[in-house]
């Protein structure tokens, strides 16, 4: 019996929201699922690829996350059981070293060898391999993914892989028909789909191999001068990418892979030999890459995108999760700068959701970060003005800021409200880090002086708890009088003399909070600058 509900399960089926949308290419894969009935291994694969070449960042994760998120939406529309899996290509040789890990000569001396094989830089783990997916696995546990993690090594080691193997020996020429067109002509020369390791160096090698006999597994290639005979099964040789997902694909008959744009033609070429295999390319789309603050794409071994852990330590989980799912198909720069923007849009999401309708409840972003469930909380002021809050404190703590809190919450409290509490945490971490080094008061000129006395003279007859919206007025009705072009520059005036800022918040809800007495003081530090 379905735990869905009929009106969500209606409403999921004609969603534009784009889980959805991919969703229901499942349902037209397996028409039998409309009749009650599901795919003959019982349940729909999904699956994630990760290269551990490099630390894993925020790409890698958002791959995942997206993939759940349409796993979860698959899942609204039918009864049948989905599986994950998180597969790392970590048998794949070490290119080149990575430009953000230690022990860089120690590396080179390993450039080749499965990555399995190289030693863990950091010295933690038995390999470079080992350590990158402890990290990857780490980061998908934490926020709580439903995976099963697979390892190339072991499947190659292991044998899962040795029929896959054979199949692909016996459809060689057909791989290399699809192969060869797409390389150029020295490429040609060399292109083999099976990369055997070398028995000597231990180095996975680029060299042209013969099929020597399909069903054995055996194949020929030269090794350092020497004509070798080997067999590819049991980890003694892997495949070259393209093919070794196609083979993945057809091997764990895998039903969903998403993948970035810049690898589509290696979708179309993979879905090609996977056909030669005589299976059948999962379904998907081409997401658009991150790109880092110059708008270049992140790579793994320059390490110029952000760690997970670099969020993290300005930004919750679900600030990552509502910057991943939104606009998948659009590039968008991936830097310290978007965390604040994103923190406070998840926020505005979550706080419509309970009074949306079911169809726009689907198309929310937080319906998909949180399943269905997002958390009641609502929060009483947005991470911006805690930003803009903690900018004038200079170093604060907790306490100190929950103090001013009361100014404009009546109820403010760690207990009452805890993601509160947690973003003051982020907002101190982050106001440290990048906005302090950056603020720079500067003194009022022309109309702006007067302003700011007008200000002050209207503030010291204001009640102490005056409400924002009357501190607004007030703040209002002097930038129309004052003088000044347009509003605009009103405001900017009190952001760049009061805050040190070119941008800031609401003025009104600012004075409330940081307390109309204190607010005073800073109008008094702008106006001393004049002396």
């Amino acid at each position: 019996m379905s735990t869905v509900p009929p009106e969500l399960r209606a409403a999921a089926l004609v969603s534009k929201a784009w889980p959805y949308e991919e969703a229901r290419k499942l349902l037209k894969r397996y028409p039998q699922i409309a009749t009650g009935g599901a795919p003959e291994k019982g349940h729909v694969l999904f699956e994630t690829g990760y290269g551990p070449s490099g630390l894993p960042h925020i790409g890698t994760f958002n791959e995942v996350l997206r993939t759940t998120m349409v796993r979860r939406a698959f899942e609204s529309l039918c009864d049948v059981p989905t599986r994950l899996i998180a597969f790392s290509d970590d048998m794949d040789g070490l290119r080149k070293v990575p430009d953000n890990v230690p022990n860089q000569e120690m590396l080179r001396e390993h450039l080749g060898k499965p990555l399995t094989q190289v030693p863990d830089p950091f010295g933690k783990y038995e390999s470079f391999a080992h350590h990158n997916n402890a990290r990857l696995r780490e980061f998908l546990d934490q926020f709580g993914f439903e995976y099963e993690f697979a390892s190339s090594t072991d499947y190659y080691t292991g044998g899962r892989f040795d029929d896959a193997l054979r199949k692909v020996l016996r459809h060689y020429q057909g791989i290399m028909d699809v192969m060869l067109p797409t390389l150029r002509a020295e490429r040609q020369a060399t292109y083999s789909p099976v990369l055997p390791i070398s028995p000597k160096s231990g180095i996975v090698l680029q060299v042209p191999v013969e099929v020597v006999d399909a069903e054995a597994g055996l194949i020929a290639f030269e090794d350092e001068g020497e004509r070798i005979v080997q067999s590819v099964l049991g980890g003694k040789a892997k495949l070259q990418w393209k093919v070794d997902w196609a083979m993945r694909w057809v091997a764990l008959d895998v039903d969903y892979e998403m993948a970035g744009k810049d690898l589509i033609d290696s979708v179309t070429q993979s879905g090609k030999i996977a056909r030669v295999l005589g299976g059948r390319p999962p379904e998907g789309f081409n997401y658009e890459m991150f790109l880092d603050e110059k708008g270049e794409k992140i790579s793994k071994s320059k390490g110029n995108g952000l760690s997970l852990e670099q969020w993290l330590t300005y930004g919750p989980e679900e600030s990552i999760a509502f910057y991943a799912y939104r606009e998948p198909k659009k590039a968008k720069q991936l830097h310290l700068g978007v965390i604040p923007r994103a923190i406070d849009e998840y926020w505005q999401f979550r706080g419509n959701y309970a009074g949306q309708p079911i169809e726009q409840k689907l198309g929310n972003p937080v319906h998909h970060i949180h399943n269905g469930e997002p958390p009641a909380e609502t929060l009483p002021v947005t991470f911006g003005l805690l930003l803009n809050l903690v900018g004038v404190m200079g170093e604060a703590t907790k306490e100190q800021v929950w103090g001013y809190l009361t100014n404009y919450v009546p109820d403010a409290n760690p207990a009452t409200y805890p993601a509160l509490d947690r973003l003051i945490g982020y907002a101190l971490a982050y106001a440290r880090d990048f906005v302090a080094p950056t603020l720079k008061k500067r003194a009022p000129v022309g109309v702006e002086i007067e302003a700011l006395r007008r200000l002050d003279a209207e503030l010291a007859v204001l009640p102490a708890d005056a409400t924002a919206e009357a501190i607004q007025d007030q703040v209002y009705e002097i930038g129309k009088t004052g003088g000044f072009e347009n509003l605009r520059d009103w405001f900017k005036a009190l952001y760049e003399t009061l805050l040190g800022s070119e941008q800031g918040p609401r003025m009104g809800s600012f004075i409330a909070l940081y307390g109309i007495a204190n607010s005073r003081k800073l109008i008094a530090e702008a106006l001393a600058k004049l002396a």
